[in-house]
C-alpha cells in the first residue's frame, strides 16, 4: 500500500491582536504568521486493515482519536467513503502546548497527505475549509505562505514580501493551555488598530510589528517568560516576543552565527529547549 513521508513545520506569530469575542465563543483575531524550519516528521500509510491508527509516543500527545491528526484523517476517510486503513506515525520535534502550532501543522500535513494518497483531488481551499473545523491554525499551514490571518484564523491574505530571518526559539518546558489563556484575557476598549503592512523590507520592519495581546495573560501566570525575552535581547536579538498563547518565546537575529551562538548558550546554561531556525 502507498505511503508518504512529510514534514510539518512550526510557526511563530509576529503579531497577534485579539479584536473581540464572538457569539460562538471564539475570538476574532488579526495575526501575522510565519512558518519556520523546525518540523515534526510524519509518515502516513494506507493499509488494508480498516480504521485509523496514530502513534506518537510523546508526552502530552494522545495516540488515538484525541489526536488532531487522527481527526484530520477521519474527516477525509469519511469523505472518501472507502473501507481502508490509515496508519500515521508522528515524531515530535516541535514542543507541545508551546504556541508553535505543532498539532495544527500535523493535522494540516495529514489532510494534504491523505488527500494525495487517496487521490481525492481536493483543492487547498477545500482542505482549509475542513481544517478550520479541526483547529484555527490549520488553514495557515495548508496556505503555505507568510500570511495575515483574520477572523478566527481562517481568512488568510498572503504577504507580498517578508525577509528570510534567523530566529531563536526558547521553551522552558511549561505547557500552556490556549483555552485557559483566552478565558483569562480581559478585553478592553483599545485605541484604533494600527495598519498592518503587506510587505516588509528588513529585519527592523518585522521587529516594529512585534505585538501579542495574549502575552500579558501568560506572563502574569508564568513570569519566567519575561526573563526569557530579556535573555534573548541580551544575547543579541533585535526583537523578542512570546509566540501564540505561549510558552515559547522567540528572538529575531540579524545573522545565523549570532542566532546559533545564542541558542547554544541558552540551552547549555539553562537546560531549556533552545534552537536556531530559519523562516520558510
Amino acid at each position: 500500500m502507498k505511503k508518504l513521508q512529510l514534514k510539518a513545520p512550526a510557526k511563530v506569530n509576529y503579531r497577534l491582536d485579539v479584536l473581540g469575542k464572538r457569539a460562538d465563543g471564539y475570538h476574532d483575531l488579526r495575526m501575522v504568521m510565519q512558518r519556520v524550519d523546525l518540523c515534526d516528521d510524519l509518515e502516513i500509510a494506507l493499509t488494508e486493515t480498516p480504521g485509523i491508527r496514530v502513534v506518537c509516543g510523546s508526552d502530552g500527545v494522545p495516540d488515538g482519536p484525541g489526536n488532531i491528526a487522527w481527526r484530520a484523517a477521519d474527516a477525509l476517510l469519511k469523505l472518501s467513503g472507502r473501507q481502508i486503513g490509515i496508519d500515521i506515525s508522528i515524531t515530535k520535534r516541535i514542543p507541545v502546548a508551546a504556541g508553535l502550532g505543532g498539532g495544527s501543522s500535523d493535522a494540516a500535513s495529514v489532510l494534504m497527505g491523505v488527500n494525495e494518497l487517496l487521490e481525492l483531488g481536493l483543492s487547498d481551499q477545500r482542505l482549509m475549509e475542513i481544517g478550520v473545523k479541526l483547529g484555527a491554525d490549520v488553514p495557515f499551514f495548508i496556505f503555505k505562505k507568510p500570511a495575515l490571518a483574520e477572523g478566527i484564523g481562517d481568512q488568510l491574505t498572503a504577504l507580498d514580501q517578508v525577509p528570510l530571518l534567523w530566529i531563536v526559539l526558547v521553551n522552558p518546558g511549561i505547557h500552556v493551555s490556549t483555552a485557559w489563556v483566552y478565558q483569562n484575557l480581559q478585553l478592553t476598549n483599545k485605541k484604533p488598530l494600527a495598519i498592518i503592512p503587506r510587505s516588509y523590507g528588513s529585519l527592523d520592519d518585522v521587529c516594529s510589528l512585534l505585538s501579542n495581546d495574549l502575552e500579558p495573560v501568560t506572563i502574569a501566570r508564568f513570569p519566567l517568560l519575561s526573563e526569557l525575552k530579556e535573555l534573548l535581547l541580551t544575547a543579541g536579538a533585535r526583537g523578542s516576543l512570546m509566540s501564540g498563547s505561549g510558552s515559547t518565546v522567540f528572538g529575531l537575529f540579524a545573522d545565523e552565527g549570532t542566532a546559533r551562538q545564542a541558542a547554544a548558550k541558552i540551552a547549555k546554561e539553562r537546560g531549556w529547549f533552545a534552537v536556531a531556525v530559519r523562516t520558510v
